[in-house]
């Protein structure tokens, strides 16, 4: 029975396919297109904001150049500042660490606020255009301070030089106690973020010592080690002052465009200026530029000099004259017009007429070259070997003075000068002539070439008069209100016999140079040297010339032609 029913199904089905097939075709429905999705506005997408990351190179070079060497670098001078705060007082911020300020005091008015937290407290400074002066102990961090400031768009900010050290040196006024709290003001906000970050960082994770280091741990380390040695000075300051053996110049105001000169940023610097304040905005930009291990020489050039520590590429002529004083013999390299005479006929000197070929011209001694005083070393190819006898000479004895004096600094060894000069001579009624004697041009000698360019820059420059004075212009000068300082050079015994002039400090020539101290501490105040006939005069007005005094006259023919002149003495 199941197959029967099976079977049926299957012809049912057959018959179902045929009848399919036999049927017109239904149309073919076109394809329905998908329902259009809604259109969604997407929230515009907020763009990720650049942070660009400050140049310092760039920077740095920009505040070098807003601090130029004219305005002192961004420094006051104290006497400046005790001015100002009279007047119309600048806000004084005090950078150093409270228990400085508690055991050294502080400058009336200034606020404490260490270096590392100020940039976290620039809501306690006022405006951006508004004049601050910050300060430190030596200047050291005050330097931080004013280029931190700078950075950050202050306008208005210098530091004072020397800091608290030079402003008690000049014995203005210190407060002790705690000093007024600052007092917070609106949030100052600095458009520059990453510049803020950057020097905020830097400020707040200064370490103990603050990146400096002192003349005698730097000696120190030159005698084990070589860190490059950056001198950031101009140079001029570098040539005319020396410099620390080894150091490189490279002038502040041009830092930053030379970074090519420094070395591996890993490799350790020191860098020095003057004082201290360019050395340290120095340090702060070349560490924020890359430059891992850069300290700077606290004080300066100057505290490195003031430890005695050795300087290059300059002559020590403090202690060249005092040594060259010291030894001078009890002629002081002079000789007589007989004497003179007298070697003449035996051994012949070489005889050097110094004063202008004028005067030259008028009458001189035999055999006599003319090598004018201001031209003299730049004629040493006309003079014999260095230990050959020459005798120098001029009117009165003054410019001879000051040319045998020259050579022998040179390393001329048998130099004399005339004393009293062609009047000396002349007077002892010795023979002058006026042919000339033409020198004969040789080989220069080598010479110090330090010492060369001093000397010879001291010769050629000097004035009409070639700084003397005479007695009665002397005279005049003493009975004005304000009266030179008369230094008589002659010994004790000198001045007993034949009198001084009244008013007159008596300090033989020998002894000048360690009783410094006894002249005027103004190396601008008027001053008059006097010996017997003026050649110790001359010298002692040389030396004193070269090491500072501007204002030095030698009294020419000295207390002799005081004498003559009928003037005063006191005995």
């Amino acid at each position: 029975m199941q197959k029967k029913v099976s079977f049926v199904l299957v012809l049912f089905m057959l018959f179902s396919i045929v009848l399919s097939a036999c049927a017109p075709a239904a149309p073919v429905a076109e394809p329905t297109a998908a329902p259009a999705a809604p259109v969604v506005e997407e929230a515009p997408t907020a763009e990720a904001e650049v942070v660009v990351a400050p140049d310092f190179q760039v920077l740095f070079a920009d505040l070098v150049a807003s601090i130029p060497a004219d305005k002192g670098y961004g420094t006051v001078k104290p006497d400046v500042l005790n001015t100002e705060l009279a007047d119309n007082a600048p806000f004084l911020v005090d950078v150093r660490e409270p228990a400085e300020l508690e055991a050294d005091g502080y400058i009336e008015g200034a606020v404490n606020i260490p270096v590392r937290t100020l940039t976290q407290n620039l809501d306690k400074l006022p405006g951006l255009d508004e004049p601050i002066v910050v300060y430190c102990a030596s200047g050291h961090r005050g330097g931080f301070a004013l280029a931190a400031l700078k950075l950050l768009g202050y306008t208005n900010v210098r530091n004072l030089g020397g800091g608290i050290a030079a402003w008690k040196k000049a014995e203005f006024p210190v407060a002790t106690g705690t000093p007024a709290a600052a007092v917070a003001g609106d949030p100052v906000i600095i458009e520059d973020q990453a510049l803020f970050e950057a020097v905020d960082g830097f400020m707040s994770n200064l370490p103990e010592g603050f990146y400096a280091t002192k003349s005698d741990k730097l000696n120190a380390e030159l005698a084990e080690s070589a860190p490059m040695l950056l001198d950031i000075r101009t140079e001029a300051e570098y040539a005319k002052n020396g410099y620390i053996e080894g150091a490189v110049n490279i002038p502040f105001e041009v830092l930053f465009t030379s970074l090519d000169k420094l070395p591996a940023k890993d490799q350790k610097i020191v860098v020095y200026c003057a004082s201290g304040l360019r050395g340290a905005v120095a340090t702060m930009g070349l560490r924020m530029v890359g430059y891992a291990d850069v300290v700077n020489l606290g004080g300066g050039f100057n505290a490195w000099k003031a430890a005695q520590f050795p300087v290059a590429g300059v002559v020590d002529w403090n202690a060249v004259w005092g040594d060259y004083l010291a030894t001078m013999p009890a002629d002081f390299y002079s000789i007589s017009a007989p004497n003179l005479n007298t070697a003449l006929a035996e051994s012949a000197p070489v005889l050097v007429d110094v004063r202008e070929p004028a005067e030259y011209a008028e009458g001189h001694l035999a055999s006599a070259i003319n090598l004018p005083v201001r031209q003299l070393l730049a004629n040493l190819d006309k003079l014999p070997a260095q230990d050959q006898p020459i005798v120098i000479y001029c009117a009165s004895g003054h410019r001879g003075a000051l040319g045998m004096v020259a050579l022998q600094l040179l390393g001329y060894t048998n130099v004399k000068n005339l004393g009293g000069g062609i009047a000396a001579w002349k007077k002892a009624e010795l023979p002058v002539v006026t042919d000339a004697t033409e020198p004969v041009a040789g080989t220069a000698p080598t010479v110090d070439p330090l010492r060369f360019e001093a000397l010879n820059a001291f010769l050629s420059g000097l004035p009409d008069g070639f700084s003397t004075i005479k007695a009665a212009d002397l005279n005049m000068l003493l009975g004005e209100e304000t009266k030179p300082f008369v230094l008589d050079v002659r010994s004790a015994e000198e001045v007993a016999n034949d009198g001084a002039i009244e008013g007159s400090v008596n300090i033989p020539l020998g002894e000048l140079w360690t009783r410094l101290s006894e002249l005027p501490t103004d190396k601008t105040a008027p001053m008059v040297v006097l010996c017997k006939s003026g050649h110790r005069g001359a010298i002692a007005m040389m030396a004193l010339s070269m090491n500072g005094y501007t204002d030095v006259k030698n009294l020419g023919g000295g207390i002799n032609a005081w004498i003559a002149a009928e003037l005063p003495v006191v005995k």
